[in-house]
């Protein structure tokens, strides 16, 4: 029969094992994420459960479960088989602020571009990102309730658009200095432009500022399910209901 140190040792071996796949199937074949705010409306919905893909942009030790946890600098802070993201792509990082949190927005600007914001408007390299007025709209605020907005389709420079939400025709953050963005980082944004702490915002005000690349976790590529988090459920049916039945599946702008 075997002994109890052996019994113990084999038990540990397959929880080890177990641990190790995990890891492997979340850091390289993909990955869901929890929407918990409304700053990438109207892409992306409180509620909403997202698929990101981790390897899309290399390997970096931001995408391990226990992250947060290890050196950014060194060896660790090394980005494997790197490759920048397209303008427009939206992605899934950890917070500058607390690498503990995941955080989602869209990429606006790489390094070497200058970003800034004019009248609300998106400016890339001295040209303007141009927009279409779809009409009127609503957000979602974090109390359930809904409020009024404007939906509009932005057009990056280079051809790509994405609905974006505007609640103000001035804004706190609609007007910025031109930022040059470093080698190494990012510029990203929040689709919903008048609620979002996004690198419009320094990491001293609860904002992303300039993103590291090691904070990259993966590409958002589509929406998994999605639920009205403050709808009543009473019951199996009510909570059934509670599901948005037009996101399953859905792939994002």
């Amino acid at each position: 029969m075997p002994t109890s140190r052996s019994t113990l040792r084999h038990l540990l071996t397959e929880v080890m094992l177990t641990l190790l796949l995990v890891c492997i199937a979340r850091t390289s074949l993909a990955a869901s994420y929890y929407v918990s705010s409304g700053s990438m409306q109207p892409s992306l919905m409180i509620g909403d459960h997202m698929l990101a893909e981790p390897f899309a942009y290399g390997y970096s030790t931001a995408v391990l479960p226990w992250g947060d946890r290890l050196p950014h600098d060194g060896l660790l802070g090394t980005r494997l088989f790197a490759s920048l993201p397209a303008r427009g792509d939206i992605v899934v990082f950890r917070g500058p602020a607390g690498p503990g949190s995941s955080w989602v927005k869209r990429v606006v600007g790489l390094p070497g571009d200058r970003v800034q914001m004019r009248d609300g408007r998106l400016w890339l390299n001295g040209v303007p990102a141009s927009w279409h007025d779809d009409g009127p709209a609503s957000e979602e605020v974090a109390d359930g309730t809904t409020v009024a907005a404007e939906r509009f389709t932005e057009t990056l420079p280079d051809g790509r658009a994405h609905p974006i939400l505007k609640r103000w025709l001035r804004g706190p953050l609609d007007d910025t200095a031109e930022i040059v963005v470093p080698e190494g980082h990012l510029f990203v944004m929040g689709d919903n432009r008048d609620n979002s702490a996004d690198s419009r915002v320094p990491v001293a005000e609860g904002g992303v500022g300039l993103l590291p690349l090691w904070n990259l976790q993966g590409r958002v590529r589509l929406v998994l399910a999605s639920r009205d988090i403050d709808a009543r459920t009473d019951d199996a049916a009510s909570w059934l209901a509670s599901f948005r039945a037009g996101r399953f599946l859905q792939a994002t702008p």
